[in-house]
């Protein structure tokens, strides 16, 4: 016992260390940013590190990997072993003073601050990050301008032209170097299974937000850097140098074909054009690829080396999701087909996957789109759905209409053939701190509250401490969508494993366009069972259990397996040709051997990782051999290996003890008002406007500080 305190109290401290040593790093990170537009860094500081770092091994490359590459790396490496201990230790300070009095200090920072504005509600997490992205920027932009303008007559006398003209030049250039910035943030949020999101308490589907604005943001300047330089050659009658490619020094036409592409990507992201014609919003984003290798060929690699971390994490992430969606062909168990025209999916599950509530999967169904990939947040729960992974998929688009239209079809659809990616999610959650969770849905929106409600359940079952009281307000457009509460309860449920009575649980139900309920529909839930197919595996974690601890591994050997080949190619092939002048060897060749490197240093390490987590699943093996065994004899052998068969379910389930509101919407701010609770817990899932009305109520001077707003929506 006591060496076992010991041990955890070791962890604890190793947990501590590295959250401060990251903390230390990313301070010193930033203090470049803020350096860098100064006279204080490239004048001075910069000479004398690159007359230390440049070498025969890295060239001009080594002093940018240095200082903008290698930290960001290590942070992220740190963060992954900083993961994995957390994954792997105790959890028993769970509810201690200190970690509430921390919860509730973390909780104030996502109360909403602005609801109705352009930028829909803003918490002061997301403002503060907003301001302070949006000054460095001006902060940049007046240093670089003051420095560059003060030479400016100067050198309009030494070039023969007007000083405006030579101000036009220095402005478009400044342009071009801020929107470095924006550059340099603007994959850390799509990178799902990032460990810098996880280890600030941040989810990728919860971060999309900051890639909108960190798009639109460098999109503007790098828009304006082209249009100014145009009009800068246009002035000075040079308009063929757009056409250059020159190969030592910077390729204009490499420039042109970036920014056109970016433009494409650019003007699809409007809300127009997204929400009416998505499948080509998600086409064109994939001219990403475009834009970066051509930035890449234009600015020279030493340069992009300023904005690479957050790409070369998100190549690592791209990767690993190409893998586990190409490698594994997931078995489909069964699936509840709801009169709502909504469907239940139902995954076999590895036994070792856990996840937290709230999480997401990606799925891909090749027989309606190969390229099509849709998030869905998966309602089950790791600790009562022990092999089995569910999520709800509502008809509300082509894609989705015309997956329910195959599984409702009659006869029914004998197999079905999917892929997925995940499942990402918060590292914890903390729904279980308040005294009341007030959970308010809007149609399919209720789909992340049966994760939480299903894990509260089973809490409340085991004696896992203290469980909230919840109350769940879910609005409905007709009384046939008062199906989707039937989902609370999972297929596999009994009375004995999955007691709801244990839960002080309450269901408001409103049905907002019906006075009365629709006494003519008689249709019923229809299961459907699938038969397995042995080349189909269970839902499993692409790395495994150990999956931050692998990430860590990947994310550190790919990097030095990296260096290593850039070190052999400059010194036995670059250097004896310019000996580090950088003006002989051709920057486009330098840049494309580079990013080649990249693209195999990742590809190595990763799979290498992948096929030895693989080898290794020893789970995965155990659960294919119970299936196997147990075909005949176990009573859940229906479950996984008779032949597809579909039943009707009679509505009996939790619908029955809901109290049903026809012909009326909720009125949220008398509901919350008559709770006098130091802590609820509001957690909103919805249409925009619903989503707005409940920030609105959160913030609102009137309210008191016990509501904990929090929103959760893939609409942005």
């Amino acid at each position: 016992m006591m060496g076992s305190e010991m041990s955890r109290s070791a962890v604890k401290y190793l947990q501590m260390g590295i959250r401060w040593f990251s903390v230390l790093i990313f301070v010193g990170y930033v203090m470049i940013w803020i350096i860098m537009p100064t006279n204080i860094f490239f004048p001075h500081w910069y000479p004398d590190i690159k007359a230390k770092v440049d070498s025969i091994y890295f060239g001009k490359q080594g002093t940018t990997i240095l200082i903008y590459t290698f930290p960001v790396l290590l942070i992220a490496t740190l963060a992954s072993l900083y993961l994995h201990l957390k994954q792997t230790g105790s959890n028993d300070d769970n509810h201690n003073t200190e970690s509430k009095v921390r919860f509730l200090r973390l909780t104030s920072w996502k109360r909403p601050l602005l609801v109705n504005g352009p930028l829909g509600i803003l918490t002061m997490t997301e403002l503060s990050f907003l301001v302070m992205v949006i000054v460095l920027l001006i902060w940049s932009m007046c240093f670089y301008l003051h420095g560059l303008f003060a030479s400016a007559a100067q050198n309009a006398a030494k070039e023969g032209e007007q000083v405006w003209e030579v101000k036009l030049e220095y402005l478009a250039f400044a342009l071009g170097v801020v929107g470095y910035l924006c550059l340099a943030l603007l994959f850390f949020p799509v990178t799902r299974g990032s460990s810098i999101l996880r280890f600030i308490g941040l989810t990728s589907e919860g971060s999309i937000k900051y890639h909108i604005w960190l798009g639109h943001i460098a999109m503007f300047l790098f828009t304006t850097h082209g249009l100014g330089y145009i009009m800068f050659w246009a002035k000075t009658h040079q308009i063929l140098e757009i056409f250059k490619w020159k190969t030592i020094g910077v390729s204009n036409v490499a420039g042109a074909v970036s920014l056109l592409a970016g433009l494409i990507l650019w003007a699809t992201t409007l809300p127009s054009i997204r929400r009416k014609a998505f499948e080509l919003f998600f086409y064109t984003h994939y001219l990403y690829i475009v834009f970066i290798v051509f930035f890449v060929l234009h600015v020279g690699f030493s340069s992009f080396c300023i904005v690479l971390p957050g790409f070369y994490l998100f190549m690592i992430d791209r990767y690993m999701r190409f893998l586990q969606s190409q490698q594994q062909k997931i078995r489909l168990v069964s699936a509840r087909v709801l009169p709502c025209e909504a469907v239940e999916l139902n995954f076999s599950k590895n036994l070792g996957l856990c996840y937290t509530p709230t999480s997401i999967i990606h799925i891909n169904v090749p027989s309606i789109s190969k390229l099509q990939w849709h998030p869905y947040t998966i309602t089950s729960c790791s600790d009562t759905d022990l092999d089995t992974l569910s999520i709800v998929i509502k008809s509300s688009g082509t894609w989705s209409n015309t997956l329910y239209q195959k599984l409702s079809s009659s006869p029914p659809i004998s197999h079905l053939d999917i892929s997925i990616e995940g499942p990402y999610g918060p590292a914890s959650t903390f729904y279980s701190r308040h005294e009341l969770l007030v959970l308010v849905s809007g149609g399919s929106g209720i789909a992340p509250f049966i994760s939480i409600i299903r894990s509260l359940i089973f809490k409340a079952n085991t004696g896992g401490g203290k469980t909230p009281r919840v109350l769940l307000v879910c609005a409905f457009k007709k009384s046939i969508d008062l199906s989707l509460i039937d989902l609370i309860l999972p297929v596999s449920a009994t009375s004995t494993t999955f007691d709801t009575s244990r839960l002080q649980l309450q269901i408001e139900a409103y049905v907002t366009s019906e006075k009365q309920p629709d006494m003519n529909d008689e249709r019923l839930t229809q299961t459907l069972w699938f038969k397995s197919n042995a080349l189909e595996e269970p839902v499993t974690a692409v790395l495994g259990q150990n999956s931050w601890l692998y990430l860590s591994v990947i994310i550190s050997a790919s990097f030095m397996l990296f260096l290593l080949l850039i070190a052999i190619l400059t010194r036995y092939y670059i250097y004896p040709i310019d000996h580090n002048t950088d003006l002989i060897y051709p920057y486009v060749s330098r840049s494309s051997l580079s990013m080649l490197f990249i693209c195999v240093s990742i590809a190595v390490v990763a799979t290498s990782a992948f096929l030895w987590n693989k080898k290794q699943n020893k789970d995965l093996e155990q659960i294919k051999t119970f299936y196997t065994s147990n075909s005949s004899t176990s009573p859940r052998s229906q479950y996984y290996n008779a032949d597809k068969e579909l039943e009707s379910l009679p509505p009996q389930s939790l619908r029955q003890t809901a109290k049903i509101h026809y012909g009326e919407r909720p009125d949220i701010k008398k509901i919350l008002s008559g709770y006098n609770i130091s802590s609820i817990g509001v957690l909103v899932s919805g249409p925009r406007n619903m989503r707005h009305e409940v920030a609105s109520i959160c913030s609102s001077s009137s309210s008191t500080d016990n509501l904990h707003f929090e929103s959760i929506s893939f609409s942005w």
